[in-house]
C-alpha cells in the first residue's frame, strides 16, 4: 500500500501534519478554531468526494487525544446524554435521502451560533438529560452534512457549562470524539476507502496529539475572564465566515 494517497506528494503531507500540530494547538488551549481550519486547508488538496471523511477521521483522532489528555476535566454528566442524542442524529443523518443545501446550512449554523454565543438562554445551564440529547442529536446530523459543527457543539456546551474553562474544552474534545466516530462509521459503510489515506491520517494524528499536549499548557495559564473572552470573540469570527460562505454559495 502507498504512503500517501493518489494527488498528495511528500510536501503537501509534511504541511498537513504541521497543520495538524498547530490546529490541534488551538483547540486545546481555546475550544475551538483548529477543526475549521484543518477543513479548509484540507479543501485546497484533497478531492471534494474525500474531503468530508479524511477531516472527520483526521478529527476523530485529534478529539480522541485531547479528550484523553484532558480527560480528568470531561463532565461525564453530560457526556452520557450526549452520547444517546448523538447516536439518534447519526442514524437519522445515515438514513436522509435529500441533503440540505450546504449554503442554506451554513447560514442557519452561522446565525445559530452567534445568537446562543452572545444571548444568555435561561435555563440552559440547568438542561435535563432529555434536552441535552435532543440537542445532541441536532449536532449529531449537521455533522453528516457540514463538515465542521465545532462551533455550534462549542456554543452549545459553553452555554451548559458557563463557568469552567477546562470542563468547556474536554467535554467539547470528548462529544466530538463521539460525532467524528459515527460520522466515519456511515462513511465507511458507504464504502468510502479510507485504507489509502490511513498513513497520512495516522501521522497528522500523532503531530496533532503532540499539539494537544502544547496548547493544554496554554489552557491551564489562561485566566477564565480571559479565555471566555477570546472564545466569544473567536467563535463569533468562525460564524461570521460561516455566513459569509453561505451566502457566497447563494449569490
Amino acid at each position: 500500500m502507498a504512503l500517501l494517497p493518489p494527488g498528495i506528494d511528500a510536501s503537501v503531507a509534511l504541511l498537513l501534519v504541521v497543520a495538524s500540530f498547530f490546529t490541534s494547538a488551538l483547540t486545546a488551549a481555546f475550544g475551538l478554531g483548529g477543526g475549521i481550519a484543518m477543513l479548509a486547508l484540507l479543501g485546497l488538496f484533497v478531492p471534494v468526494a474525500a474531503l468530508i471523511p479524511v477531516h472527520g477521521a483526521v478529527q476523530l483522532g485529534s478529539n480522541t487525544g485531547r479528550a484523553w489528555h484532558q480527560r480528568a476535566n470531561v463532565r461525564r454528566d453530560i457526556f452520557a446524554p450526549f452520547l444517546i442524542g448523538s447516536l439518534i442524529g447519526a442514524v437519522a443523518g445515515a438514513m436522509v435521502v435529500v441533503q440540505l443545501p450546504d449554503a442554506f446550512l451554513k447560514l442557519l449554523l452561522g446565525c445559530f451560533i452567534i445568537v446562543v454565543t452572545w444571548a444568555k438562554i435561561p435555563g440552559f445551564d440547568r438542561l435535563g438529560r432529555a434536552g441535552l440529547a435532543i440537542g445532541s442529536a441536532i449536532t449529531a446530523l449537521m455533522t453528516m452534512f457540514v463538515g465542521a459543527t465545532g462551533p455550534l457543539l462549542s456554543a452549545f456546551f459553553a452555554q451548559i457549562i458557563p463557568d469552567d474553562r477546562k470542563a468547556l474544552v474536554a467535554t467539547h474534545a470528548a462529544g466530538m470524539t463521539v460525532q467524528h466516530l459515527l460520522k466515519v462509521v456511515v462513511f465507511g459503510l458507504a464504502g468510502f476507502a479510507f485504507a489509502q489515506w490511513l498513513p497520512l491520517i495516522a501521522i497528522m494524528v500523532a503531530s496533532g496529539y503532540l499539539g494537544t499536549v502544547y496548547g493544554t499548557e496554554w489552557l491551564e495559564k489562561l485566566p477564565e475572564d480571559t479565555f471566555r473572552r477570546w472564545f466569544r470573540v473567536g467563535i463569533t469570527l468562525l460564524a461570521l465566515d460561516m455566513i459569509r460562505r453561505g451566502l457566497l454559495a447563494t449569490f
